[in-house]
C-alpha cells in the first residue's frame, strides 16, 4: 500500500480515538451495583474499540514512512496499549474472573473473531536495543563454548560395526528379494485371470454397451463430485485449490512490506543529519538573539519587581523551573509571594483545606449510608480508576489536531519531513538549553545588585530535599552481595551453572487455539465457563508480551510481577513462557527446583541465587523467570525422594526480592504447575498474582490444531474427516495431538499422500497409545482454581446472583 493509503488510515483512526475519548467520561460517573451487566457491557464494548484502534495504531507505525508522523504514532500507540491493560484489569474486576464472554458484544458491535485477537506490536521485536542484541549473541557464544569443551562420546567397536553393516546389507537384500518375488506372483495372477476371461466372449454391441455404462457412469460420478466439492468449499468446509495463488499474495506483501521498512530507515537517517544541522544553524544564527532578549527580559522583571515591592527579588531555583517561573502568567507580586511563603505556612494550609475536604466526605459519606440503610439499598457502586494514558491519549489526539489535521496534502503525501516542523522543534531545544545559561548569569547579576543597591548579602532560596509527588516510604534497598563483580562475570556464571537459558523461537500465534463462541450460555445458568486456549493465549499478550514490550507501557500501567499457568502436561505451558521471551527478546532465567539441585550449597547459597538472577534481569531487561513445577516451592509435605533436593529453599528469598520490583522494572516471575493442590494455597497465591487456568482444548480448539497441524506438511482431503478427529480426540491435550501427528506425517508417508491420501484412522491409532486426561484430574485441578482468591470472590458472586433471583421469584409469586 502506498503512503497515501496508510494517510488516509491514520486520519480515520484519530477519528475513532475522538470518539472514544468522548465515551471516557461516562465511565467515570459511579453506577449502582444493580446496573453491573450494564456497566460490564459499556467496558467490554470499549475493551474491544480500543483493540481495533491499537491494531491500526501498530499498522500505521510499522509501515509509515514520514518520521515526525510516526513520533506522534509511537506515543499515541503506547497510550492506547496501556489503556487496553487498564480496560482488562477493570474487566477482572468487575466479571471477577480471567475469561470474558464477548460472543454478544461481538454480535451488537458486527465484528467478527478476529477482532478479538490482542496484536503483538511489530515494533518490540524490528526496535530490539542493540544492547539486548549484544547480550543474546554473548550468550549463543559461551553456549557454543561450552558444546566444544563436551567431551565426545566413545567410538563403536570394531566388531559391532562390522556386525551392524552385515545386519542392515542383509536386511536390504532380503527387502529386494521380497520385492522380486511380490512381482512374479502378481504376473501370474494376471495370466491366470486373463485365461478365465477368455472362455466368456462378448458379442460386439455388448461390448459397446458395457463400456458406454462404464463411461457415463464414470462421467456422472466425477460431476457429482465436483459438485459437492464446490458446495464444501462454498460453507468453508474444504480449503480452496487455489491455496497457493494465496501464499503468493501473501509473500509479495510481506516483500512489500520489508521494502517500507528499509525505507524507513533511510528517512530516519536523513532526518536525523537534519536534525543536528538544524541545530547547530539555530545555535549560531539565532542563539545570540534569544540570550540576549531572554537576558532583558529577566532585567525588566527586576525593575518591576523593585518598583512593586520595594526589593529585588530572589531568583527561582532550576528545581521550580527557573526563568520558566518569572515568564508564566503571573505578576511580580504573585512570583515575589510564591517564593518568599514558608514551607510550613503552606503545608498548614494545605492541611486545613484537606482536613476540611475529609471531614465534609465523612459527613456526606454517614448521610449517604443512613439513606441506603434505611431504603435497603446495597452499598457497592461500580466506578473506572482514573486512567494514566488517557491525558497522553488526549495530548497527542490534539497534537494531531493542531499540526497536522488542517495540513493541505495531496493524494500521495510526501514520504519526507517537514524542514519547517523541525525548525520548530530545534528551536525550542536550543531555547531550554540557553534559558539555563541565561539562569546562571542572570543569577550572579542580581547577587552584585543586591550588594550594590539593596546592600544585603543574601543566601540562595534553599530548596526542599524532598522531591514533590513523590512519598517516602520505609522501602529498605537491596544489598548488594556482588558489588565487587563486573557484569559480564555473572552473565558468563549464570549461563555456565543453566541458570540463563537460550529461548525456544516460538511466537505466541503458534499456540494454536478458537475462541468461545457460545461462552454467554453458561453465565446465564450462573455458571463459569472454561476458558479456551485463545483466551489463555490472550492473557499472555496482555499480562505478559504488552507489559515487557515497552519501557513505557510498563512504567504506567497496572503492576503485574508474576503468573501461574495450572493445566495438566502437554497444554503448552512451558511453551507459553518461550513464547513470551521470544515476542519481547526477553532473557530466560530458570529457577526451577529441579534445576538448583546441587547449585550454591549452604546457608548462604539460596539466597546469592536469587540475588544473582534478579540483578542479572534488572540490568539486562526485559527478562522472564521461570520456575517449572512451582508448587515444590509450596509444598505442604516434602516427599521423601524429594528432600535431598530441598525445594523450599528459595522460597522466603523469592518473596522478598519479587516485593523489590517496582513499575519499570521488566522482569517477570512465570511459574508453571500441573499438581497445584500439593502447595499452600495461601502463600502459592500470595507469590503470583495472576493465576491462568490452562485446560483441555475444546472441540473448536481440536479441530484448529488438527488442521493446522497437518496442513503445515500437506493438503487436507476430502477422506480425511477432521470432525471426526476432533470428536474422538477428546479428552486429549494439545501435546498430545502433536505427537500423533509427528508419528504419523513422517518422510515415508509423506511421499505416499499422492497414492494413499491420509484417513483418520491411522492418527487415531497414535492416539491410542498415548494416556489421556482423565475428568478426574481436570475436576481436581478446576476445584482447586476455584478455591483461589478470584475463584471464592467469583463463586460467591454467582451465590448472590441465585440468591437474588429466588428473592424476585418469592416476590413475583406472592404478588401473584
Amino acid at each position: 500500500m502506498s503512503e497515501g493509503t496508510y494517510q488516509r488510515l491514520w486520519v480515520a483512526s484519530h477519528g475513532t480515538s475522538q470518539e472514544l475519548l468522548g465515551k471516557e467520561q461516562v465511565l467515570l460517573d459511579a453506577v449502582p451495583g444493580q446496573e453491573r451487566q450494564a456497566f460490564r457491557y459499556r467496558l467490554l464494548v470499549l475493551y474491544l474499540r480500543y483493540l481495533g484502534l491499537l491494531r491500526q495504531f501498530d499498522t500505521i507505525y510499522d509501515q509509515m514512512v514520514q518520521p515526525q508522523k510516526r513520533l506522534l504514532v509511537r506515543r499515541l500507540l503506547d497510550g492506547v496499549a496501556g489503556r487496553v491493560l487498564e480496560l482488562k484489569d477493570e474487566l477482572v474486576r468487575v466479571d471477577l474472573c480471567e475469561t470474558h464472554c464477548l460472543d454478544r458484544v461481538l454480535q451488537d458491535l458486527m465484528l467478527t473473531p478476529a477482532d478479538l485477537e490482542v496484536p503483538i506490536l511489530k515494533y518490540f521485536q524490528l526496535e530490539q536495543s542493540s544492547v539486548v542484541k549484544e547480550w543474546q549473541q554473548k550468550l549463543a557464544e559461551i553456549l557454543s563454548r561450552m558444546t566444544m569443551t563436551q567431551e565426545s562420546p566413545p567410538g563403536m567397536h570394531r566388531m559391532e560395526a562390522i556386525i551392524l553393516v552385515q545386519s542392515t546389507e542383509r536386511a536390504r537384500q532380503g527387502r529386494l528379494r521380497a520385492a522380486f518375488m511380490r512381482k512374479i506372483r502378481r504376473e501370474e495372477e494376471r495370466d491366470r485371470k486373463v485365461g478365465e476371461n477368455k472362455q466368456h466372449k462378448f458379442s460386439q454391441d455388448e461390448a459397446a454397451v458395457v463400456i458406454q455404462k462404464v463411461w457415463k457412469g464414470r462421467l456422472q460420478r466425477k460431476r457429482t463430485q465436483q459438485d459437492r466439492g464446490a458446495e464444501m468449499e462454498l460453507i468453508g468446509m474444504l480449503p480452496e485449490p487455489s491455496q497457493a495463488e494465496h501464499v503468493g499474495i501473501l509473500w509479495k506483501d510481506a516483500l512489500w512490506e520489508e521494502t517500507r521498512r528499509l525505507r524507513q530507515k533511510e528517512v530516519e537517517e536523513e532526518f536525523h543529519v537534519a536534525g543536528l544541522k538544524a541545530l547547530a544553524t539555530v545555535t549560531e544564527i539565532e542563539g545570540p538573539d534569544m540570550k540576549e532578549k531572554m537576558r532583558e527580559q529577566v532585567r525588566q522583571w527586576f525593575i518591576e519587581c523593585r518598583a512593586a515591592t520595594g526589593w529585588f527579588p530572589d531568583y527561582p531555583d532550576e528545581s521550580l523551573g527557573g526563568s520558566c517561573l518569572i515568564f508564566a502568567d503571573k505578576t511580580p507580586e504573585q512570583v515575589k509571594m510564591e517564593l518568599q511563603m514558608p514551607p510550613q505556612e503552606s503545608k498548614k494550609k494545605v492541611k486545613e483545606t484537606s482536613k476540611d475536604r475529609n471531614e465534609e466526605k465523612k459527613e456526606e459519606k454517614k448521610k449517604g449510608k443512613e439513606e441506603k440503610v434505611k431504603k435497603g439499598e446495597v452499598e457497592t457502586m461500580w466506578k473506572v480508576l482514573p486512567s494514566k494514558f488517557i491525558p497522553g491519549i488526549n495530548a497527542g489526539h490534539q497534537e494531531y489536531i493542531n499540526v497536522w489535521k488542517n495540513r493541505h496534502e495531496s493524494k500521495h503525501p510526501s514520504e519526507s519531513f517537514d524542514p519547517e516542523l523541525l525548525r520548530e522543534e530545534k528551536q525550542k531545544e536550543v531555547e531550554v538549553e540557553i534559558r539555563v545559561q541565561v539562569d546562571e548569569l542572570m543569577r550572579q547579576e542580581l547577587k552584585n545588585l543586591h550588594l550594590v543597591v539593596d546592600k544585603e548579602n543574601r543566601k540562595p532560596m534553599k530548596t526542599s530535599k524532598k522531591k514533590p509527588g513523590k512519598k517516602t516510604g520505609k522501602k529498605k534497598k537491596e544489598k548488594d552481595l556482588t558489588a565487587d563483580r563486573s557484569l559480564d562475570s555473572l552473565f558468563e556464571e549464570l549461563v555456565i551453572s543453566g541458570l540463563l537459558k537460550k529461548s525456544d523461537r516460538v511466537a505466541l500465534k503458534d499456540y494454536i487455539g478458537d475462541c468461545l463462541y457460545l461462552g454467554s450460555v453458561p453465565t446465564l445458568a450462573n455458571k463459569v465457563p472454561m476458558p479456551s486456549l485463545f483466551d489463555i493465549r490472550q492473557n499472555m499478550a496482555l499480562y505478559g508480551v504488552l507489559r515487557l514490550g515497552s519501557a513505557d507501557i510498563h512504567s504506567l500501567a497496572p503492576l503485574i510481577r508474576s503468573i501461574l499457568l495450572v493445566g495438566p502436561s502437554g497444554t503448552g505451558k512451558k511453551m507459553l513462557v518461550h513464547a513470551v521471551c521470544t515476542e519481547t527478546g526477553a532473557n530466560l532465567f530458570d529457577l526451577s527446583p529441579g534445576n538448583l539441585q546441587g547449585k550454591y550449597a549452604g546457608k548462604t547459597g539460596a539466597q546469592m541465587i536469587v540475588h544473582v538472577v534478579f540483578k542479572v534481569a534488572r540490568l539486562l531487561q526485559p527478562s522472564v523467570i521461570w520456575i517449572g513445577d512451582a508448587e515444590k516451592n509450596f509444598y505442604k509435605k516434602i516427599p521423601k525422594e524429594e528432600r535431598q533436593m530441598d525445594p523450599k529453599r528459595i522460597k522466603k528469598v523469592l518473596g522478598k526480592a519479587m516485593r523489590l520490583l517496582s513499575p519499570g522494572d521488566r522482569v517477570m516471575l512465570i511459574g508453571t504447575t500441573e499438581q497445584p493442590q500439593l502447595a499452600e494455597m495461601t502463600r502459592l497465591c500470595r507469590m503470583y498474582e495472576r493465576i491462568l487456568f490452562v485446560p483441555r482444548p475444546d472441540y473448536d480448539s481440536r479441530y484448529t490444531l488438527w488442521k493446522h497441524l497437518i496442513e503445515a506438511w500437506t493438503q487436507v482431503t476430502p477422506s480425511l474427516d477432521l470432525s471426526t478427529l476432533a470428536r474422538v480426540s477428546d479428552g486429549y491435550t494439545s501435546g498430545h495431538i502433536l505427537q500423533a501427528t509427528q508419528a504419523v506425517l513422517n518422510n515415508r508417508r509423506l511421499l505416499q499422500v499422492c497414492r494413499r491420501p491420509l484417513e483418520s484412522s491411522e492418527f487415531l491409532e497414535q492416539l491410542v497409545k498415548l494416556d489421556p486426561v482423565y475428568c478426574e484430574e481436570e475436576e481436581s485441578l478446576k476445584d482447586w482454581y476455584f478455591r483461589s482468591p478470584l475463584g471464592k470472590k467469583n463463586t460467591k458472586l454467582s451465590k448472590d446472583q441465585l440468591e437474588a433471583e429466588e428473592a424476585k421469584l418469592v416476590k413475583k409469586k406472592k404478588r401473584k
